[in-house]
């Protein structure tokens, strides 16, 4: 499941009824370092009864030369009662080397069953841990569908959520910090008061060739929200680790959609 965590939302004091259905979709080009690195869209969608997290990602210009990558990752789920269960989730990527997908199939009650990987073309059917407690647990994209739901009830964005991938179970920690003004910047569309918030992967300790997740795995990552003045529906303008080995990363917001 090794997401980029490149994506989530925040923001303001009004509560939205969970009763309204919506889609927030989010383009952001992203810099490393010196370089102008990729381009990633990001897209949740909520209404009372069900969810969906998409994300895609591809190495631009000389970046793509040097570190060629792209993946797509795409969940669904139920909401039943506040609670969130997964039912699809799929991730497929390409990077210099290797070519590979996951699919983790879930049972009624969103508990991972088994996965379906492939690299290369080699296809392998794997069963899960059923030596880790999976209750109250989720996959990495569902997270950002809660939180998405927790900060559109009660713009907050603390939480501490569990996930479970099949093979390990670890914690991704939001924490809010603060408001702050976000000046005028080339490649940033968006300026003004936004709420600031941070989440961190603990001791996930994966390897592996997804470029972006050796990047973001042990370091906290930043991330600004702003809400749509019509719809008050909050959205990410901004994204940052402070620190990579190849520099700092930013995303930063070229477009915003917002459907009802």
């Amino acid at each position: 499941m090794k997401k980029a965590i490149l994506f989530i939302l925040l923001a303001g004091i009004f509560k939205i009824p969970s009763v309204m259905a919506f889609e927030v979709k989010h383009d952001f080009n992203v810099s490393i370092g010196p370089f102008d690195a990729a381009t990633t869209r990001f897209t949740y969608t909520l209404n009372p009864s069900a969810y969906g997290v998409t994300s895609k990602v591809k190495t631009d210009g000389v970046f793509n030369t040097l570190y060629p990558f792209k993946a797509n990752y795409a969940t669904t789920g139920k909401i039943k009662k506040e609670k969130f269960e997964t039912a699809t989730y799929h991730y497929d990527s390409q990077s210099r080397f290797n070519k590979r997908s996951k699919e983790l199939v879930y049972d009624d009650n969103g508990r991972p069953l088994y996965r379906l990987s492939t690299k290369n073309g080699k296809q392998k059917k794997s069963g899960v841990d059923t030596t880790i407690d999976s209750t109250d647990t989720t996959d990495l994209q569902t997270i950002f569908a809660k939180l998405a739901k927790q900060y559109n009830d009660v713009r907050f964005c603390d939480a501490r959520m569990q996930v479970f991938d099949g093979k390990k179970r670890f914690d991704v920690i939001f924490k809010d910090e603060g408001k702050e003004e976000l000046p005028s910047q080339e490649g940033l569309a968006y300026s003004g008061t936004a709420a600031k918030c941070s989440i961190y992967i603990d001791k996930l300790g994966d390897k592996g060739d997804d470029l972006l997740w050796e990047l973001t795995s042990d370091r906290p990552i930043y991330f600004w929200m702003m809400e749509d003045e019509n719809s008050r529906k909050p959205f990410i303008v901004k994204i940052m680790i402070e620190d990579t080995p190849l520099g700092r990363l930013e995303a930063l917001a070229q477009k915003i959609e917002i459907k009802d």
